[in-house]
């Protein structure tokens, strides 16, 4: 982050610096009430704790930190425990040479996320949410996906074609799986906002199109064409990809295609998922920026 470069150098020769910094995700929100809330790992930080503190790893490089970003990388890689199951730090497991060999992953994550600003408390939660939770089993078979099939990393992505912040991400999602090819793969659920007046008509027209084999050719002209959902405009874009336009708009409005819009956003209401878009990543919620997903696959396919 350039912006946070700036800082440290004008800094830099201060005797005390304190900058919290708050990121967040940009989203579209809705209705939903349902709460998210990421698992914790109890006593995490007395039984990660023990000996003196590690400062340092040769597998990390540090230099780019700052002074008081190295504190508080040390402190957090020395609290959390280690990914790999057993009752050690990340720092000791990572020094020591763990057999499951996520330790260092995981201490360049936290580094990672420290050289981008998060404050302790953030930099906490989204460790245990990528490291101490369990795995959700998300179904994925009845979804349409794009990417590697047997891909060694599956992001689920609950979005709305109607939220603008979907429509920001889509891009940088096909850049993601052309940078990613054979080693990520995109599946698609529908959680259209109640704010969005036609984000239901748009992912019912997408789920047409899906009956007809071609679910990603509405899906981007969906995204491409944001201002422009009306059911004329998906009935032109109906046209425009060669589909049977009167099956299409018989099953825009069918029962069937109804409940397979609805099921996607009751599961993510479960989920407890209020905005879009909303990725998981292999079964973890994804509770960064998306301009971070690049840096978090890499991380993931370390793993």
């Amino acid at each position: 982050m350039s912006f946070l470069r700036s800082i440290r150098s004008a800094l830099a020769s201060s005797t005390v610096v304190l900058i919290v910094i708050f990121v967040a995700t940009a989203a579209c929100t809705g209705s939903s009430n349902g709460k998210g809330s990421a698992p914790t790992a109890a006593g995490a930080s007395e039984a990660a704790r023990g000996g003196p503190q590690i400062t340092s790893l040769a597998q990390v490089p540090t230099t780019d930190m700052t002074e008081a970003e190295q504190h508080l990388w040390a402190d957090l890689i020395n609290d959390q425990l280690s990914p790999c199951g057993d009752p050690r730090s990340v720092a000791k497991c990572a020094a020591e040479g763990a057999k499951c060999g996520a330790c260092v992953t995981a201490a360049r994550y936290l580094a990672r996320l420290v050289m981008e600003g998060y404050d302790r408390t953030t930099l906490a939660d989204h460790y245990k949410t990528r490291f101490g939770s369990t795995k959700l089993e998300l179904p994925t078979n009845e979804a349409p996906s794009r990417g590697a099939p047997m891909a060694k990393v599956t992001i689920v992505e609950f979005s709305d074609f109607q939220c603008p912040h979907c429509g920001a991400a889509h891009p940088e999602l096909v850049r993601l799986l052309r940078e990613f090819d054979g080693t990520v793969r995109l599946v698609y659920r529908y959680f259209p906002l109640s704010n969005h007046t036609r984000a239901v008509p748009a992912a019912r027209a997408a789920e047409a199109a899906r009956l007809q084999d071609k679910f990603w050719e509405m899906h981007d002209l969906l995204f491409e064409h944001q201002r422009e959902l009306e059911d004329a405009d998906l009935k032109k874009y109906a046209t425009q990809l060669g589909l049977d336009v009167a099956r299409f708009e018989a099953d825009m409005s069918s029962e069937a295609v109804e409940k397979r819009v609805q099921s996607d956003r009751d599961l993510g209401q479960k989920l407890g998922i209020e905005a879009t878009p909303s990725f998981f990543v292999n079964g973890r919620p994804f509770r960064e920026s998306v301009r971070s997903l690049p840096a978090y696959l890499k991380e993931e396919l370390e793993l």
